[in-house]
């Protein structure tokens, strides 16, 4: 039997995680003609087994889902963050109880968003339940070509048009191919585009647990001496735990029993809602920093970790991979609606000039703070506690924190703004 080609159209997306789809209802909105190749099928997997992270939205994030008519399928499995408290967790163990410490940052929606129904800092929402929201939207729109459970072996650039092949041998033709395969991108590594970055001997460990009293759509982010811990609301009196500790401590973590494991997360949890329990699997993921050299090459564009991956201790990760979608959309949505090549060095370098800054700063961001409050050296946590109550008192500086967290600063692309693109001949 032949090989074929699949598909011959815009767009060629590598990768169908939460940034590719997100990235393909955006270029579809914008009038692109989309592929997507994933290595797993694009169907309704809501197990909890399958992915047991959650992501935490940011308001501008929401507003493009909202755009791209997500939202609606996904809002009865978010939690509203109505306000984020930062703090130095409270030494654990013997008979000191777990819980914030005494210096605490307090981010509260209301001081950038009046009302009781005002727009919230952010909405928490399982991977899982976004993927599904994602792919029951992507079924939808005629212009999205899914192509999986397959794998895409690599690529060739031609004057006019990019062709991805896969294992199978049959081939996708667009004008742009991107990368949307992760930290560690095959399609990166292919181009010859180096990374810089390390490991940080840090892993992830992640959880859901149940409390009895209710979060109030309190988001807490705990520094330990292991790394950050935090507790993001989720419906039902959940939470998502990300719980940073040595890669040691992590395994140790991932092998104890039940009994061990509840024990270690009352120490550092505490009681302040109530009893708490773990429900569902635990999961653990390696912790580094990677950042590409370059955000695109001829007829070659990369969104989201295979641009850069940072540490999860902002919750930034996806809201990146999301920002990164609203501007590369716009972008070949104008370039398309003007007779311009969407696939033009001269195109995507837009994109890139449009989300270098706001990926280095969130890069280096994460990375410093991270080192500061990952130890447990007396001077140092006195002088960062202290750092923590001064600009809690300093109300522009919290506004200031929550517009950049939220993706509110510089020039957001339209779908950011929750304004809908326009696609080319409309």
């Amino acid at each position: 039997m032949m090989d074929k080609t699949l598909f011959d159209g815009d767009a060629v997306i590598i990768g169908g995680g939460l940034a590719g789809l997100t990235l393909a209802l955006g270029l579809e909105q914008a009038g692109l003609t989309v592929a997507v190749v994933d290595t797993l099928p694009l169907e309704d997997r809501l197990a909890p087994e399958y992915d047991g992270r959650a992501s935490a939205l940011a308001y501008t994030s929401w507003r493009m889902f909202e755009a791209l008519g997500v939202a609606d399928h996904l809002r009865p499995h978010t939690e509203r963050i109505e306000h984020i408290l930062v703090c130095d967790g409270r030494p654990y163990g013997g008979s000191r109880p777990g819980g914030p410490g005494p210096h605490t940052l307090h981010f509260d929606r209301q001081e950038i968003s009046d009302g009781p129904d005002g727009e919230p800092l952010g909405w928490m929402a399982e991977n899982r339940h976004t993927r599904h929201a994602l792919v029951k939207v992507l079924k939808e729109r005629d212009r999205i070509m899914a192509i999986a459970p397959a794998k895409a072996s690599g690529y060739e650039i031609f004057p006019d048009h990019g062709e991805v092949t896969l294992d199978s041998g049959d081939t996708l033709r667009g004008k742009l191919i991107i990368a949307c395969d992760g930290k560690f991108s095959r399609t990166r590594a292919q181009a010859g585009v180096r990374s810089s970055g390390w490991n940080y001997g840090q892993k992830g460990v992640v959880a859901t647990v149940r409390h009895e009293q209710p979060s109030q759509g309190v988001a807490y982010e705990y520094f330990l001496p292991g790394g950050p811990f935090a507790i993001l609301p989720l419906p039902d009196n959940r939470a998502s735990l990300v719980w940073t500790e040595r890669d040691k401590v992590a395994d140790a973590l991932m092998a104890s029993s039940d009994e061990v494991f509840q024990h270690e997360l009352d120490n550092r949890f505490g009681d302040f809602l109530g009893k708490v329990e773990p429900v569902g699997p635990r999961f653990a993921y390696p912790l580094g920093l990677r950042y590409a050299e370059r955000f695109c090459e001829e007829r070659l564009a990369f969104v989201g970790d295979a641009a850069r991956g940072i540490h999860p201790i902002a919750g930034q990760g996806f809201n990146l991979g999301i920002r990164d979608a609203a501007a590369l959309a716009e972008v070949c949505g104008e370039a398309k609606r003007t007779g311009h090549d969407i696939g033009a060095l001269t195109t995507l370098k837009r994109y890139e000039d449009w989300r270098k800054f706001d990926s280095a700063t969130l890069a280096v961001g994460t990375d410093l703070f991270n080192r500061l409050f990952s130890n447990d050296i007396d001077p140092i946590r006195a002088v960062r506690g202290i750092g923590l109550s001064i600009v809690n008192k300093i109300p522009p500086a919290r506004r200031f924190f929550m517009r950049q967290a939220g993706g509110e600063t510089g020039d957001p692309p339209k779908l950011l703004k929750g304004e809908k693109l326009t696609a080319a001949g409309a």
